[in-house]
């Protein structure tokens, strides 16, 4: 079968259709991988929202592959929690869930403060000038009201700082803790005022950084990560078909 660079896959919610590009054209590794990536990519920027079906059958038309590389990736998305599978029923989108996103941010927060810790104490000037360049470029999508760039570049400015603890085990596990709040934070976009706020809560964290103010640096992470669940909680009640019931 042929792989088509653009896919149109019609995918069935609760309330209406929807239909979104999929391809696996220009992605790296096994086939089963690249299904996984292309699947994966849709959930977390939330083209594919909670709740939706995905069939397998429909899959295999749309990305020209066997049923084994699209059971493959259902099951890897399955095993991260970005989809339930229930046996001879419906795969479908995991529904978020707050309590696990809260569970998410209090990990989070433990990990970025001890990382940001270590960053203000042993940072080098390459490093510094990276995330410079980072906070100058936020700050420039703000201005030309790019949201979506500015939440990927914030999104950047921690896995920097993660990258640079140096530990593999740490950014992978932060990657893992990040999945169900990077699909709720989806939900947030746009935020008025908000971009500006996280700029300048970077801000203080990259001073800290700048100076080897560890103490400094601790505390405005924190901070800055504290502001999440406070802006994710109602989200509950203003988009309840995306979460999981009680």
């Amino acid at each position: 079968m042929t792989h088509m660079s653009t896919n149109m896959l019609v995918m069935e919610g609760r309330m209406q259709q929807t239909t979104i590009e999929l391809g696996i054209d220009g992605l790296d590794g096994t086939l089963g991988h690249r299904v996984y990536t292309a699947l994966r990519d849709q959930i977390l920027n939330m083209s594919l929202e909670p709740g939706f079906v995905l069939r397998k059958g429909a899959l295999c038309e749309q990305l020209g592959v066997s049923r084994s590389p699209v059971a493959e990736a259902l099951g890897k998305l399955s095993s991260e929690g970005l989809v339930d599978i229930v046996p001879q029923s419906a795969t479908r989108v995991s529904r978020l869930s707050l309590s696990a996103i809260k569970e998410e941010s209090f990990l989070r927060e433990a990990i970025e403060v001890a990382a940001v810790a270590k960053i203000a104490k042993d940072r080098d000037e390459a490093q510094l000038s990276k995330l410079s360049r980072n906070l100058r470029l936020q700050k420039l999508l703000i201005e030309d009201g790019d949201q979506k760039g500015f939440f990927e570049t914030d999104v950047e400015f921690h896995s920097l700082i993660l990258q640079f603890t140096g530990f593999p085990k740490v950014i992978a596990a932060a990657d893992q803790l990040s999945l169900q709040l990077l699909r709720a934070r989806m939900l947030l976009l746009p935020e008025k005022g908000r971009p500006k706020e996280a700029v300048d809560e970077h801000q203080a964290i990259l001073d800290a950084i700048k100076n080897k103010d560890v103490k400094a640096a601790q505390s405005s992470m924190a901070i800055h990560l504290r502001q999440l669940i406070d802006r994710l909680t109602p989200l509950e009640k203003t988009h309840p078909e995306f979460f999981r019931k009680a």
